[in-house]
């Protein structure tokens, strides 16, 4: 394996295609197998500003045990607390049941928590997630429109537990519910750390790769909710709704525009632009998304567990130049 190092500007965001044809015409020739890697350098901003991420310490996307998280909310806070973080948005799946723990959490160890939420979505087929940040945990609206997501948990799960059984692996069902301190969401990961806690697979990606991600023999699909929705309570309860990791939908360009189009057409406020799941020169990819479609640029890590997450809570790389960041609206500065 031969390693090449590129460093990636904020203009360079045809590089990952060039990088493919190279790689390809290297193999056509016989050439041993090139691996890249890349590093990210912002562009510098006119006059000599920073990037926007540079200025605070915050992570406005993480989980908590209620949802997919190992961490207590106020051990989830006192981890953000321990790495310098100083403004924290808990967005567990579906769920906001862990808000209070962690405001508490927050006031005790000198640290800003935002109001969170990140709702699973339906659209064209796909699973898509929307944050909700500085939502109203009260509002009837939202709490109503969550139940009724979470509502199709218990029956998905039932079929995953039962694709399972019919591999032979049996106990699934019990074991992902005796993970999961919310029993209202049981989800895919609980199924994987059970299979991992097994020895079934070495760890939760291989979990997902082998049996429960899409295309895999005990994946279920699921109806979530819809787009307009999910924007409309999060809308209703205050809150700005924000795209999740849009690197990690399997959409082609035009399929994507069309996602950012409607998004924004509902009162959509902004789309993740650094997060755990973007490799460093997506950043300026969905930077420019963001700009040509007039959303905030929002960063956080979709931290879940100190043994399972590629990126721990906090310290996040600087938002491109000319980013408008989402938590301006927040009233964070």
């Amino acid at each position: 394996m031969i390693t090449r190092r590129l460093m990636v500007r904020e203009s360079g965001v045809v590089i990952p295609e060039l990088v493919g044809s190279v790689s390809q015409a290297l193999h056509a020739a016989g050439c041993a197998l090139v691996e890249f890697t890349f590093d990210y350098i912002p562009l510098p901003c006119p006059g000599g500003a920073v990037g926007a991420t540079e200025l605070i310490n915050l992570d406005l996307h993480c989980h908590s045990t209620h949802s997919d998280g190992t961490l207590r909310p106020d051990e989830l806070v006192a981890r953000a607390a321990q790495r310098g973080v100083e403004v924290l948005a808990l967005t567990d799946h579906d769920d906001t049941g862990g808000l209070a723990e962690a405001h508490a959490a927050a006031r005790r160890l000198g640290l800003r928590l935002i109001d969170g939420v990140e709702i699973s979505v339906t659209w064209r087929g796909q699973t898509v997630h929307i944050v909700g940040l500085g939502i109203d945990p009260g509002n009837s609206i939202l709490q109503t429109g969550l139940a009724t997501t979470r509502a199709g948990r218990a029956a998905r799960a039932e079929k995953m537990a039962a694709a399972l059984d019919s591999l032979g692996i049996q106990g699934s069902l019990d074991g992902a519910r005796a993970l999961a301190e919310n029993p209202q969401l049981v989800s895919r990961t609980h199924f994987a750390r059970f299979l991992v806690q097994g020895g079934v697979v070495k760890d939760v990606k291989s979990a997902f790769k082998r049996f429960l991600g899409a295309g895999q023999p005990c994946f279920v699909p699921h109806q979530w909710a819809n787009l307009a929705d999910a924007v409309g309570w999060i809308k209703a309860s205050g809150g700005m709704a924000v795209i999740a990791h849009p690197g990690r939908y399997p959409f082609d360009t035009g399929q994507l525009r069309d996602l950012l189009s409607e998004f924004r057409a509902l009162g959509g406020a902004a789309i993740e632009v650094v997060t755990s799941s973007h490799k460093p020169h997506q950043y300026a990819t969905y930077a420019a998304h963001a700009r040509q479609y007039g959303l905030a640029a929002s960063a956080g890590s979709d931290f879940h567990s100190p043994q399972e997450s590629f990126h721990d809570l906090g310290q996040l790389p600087a938002l491109p130049c000319g980013c408008v960041p989402v938590w301006n609206a927040l009233g964070v500065s």
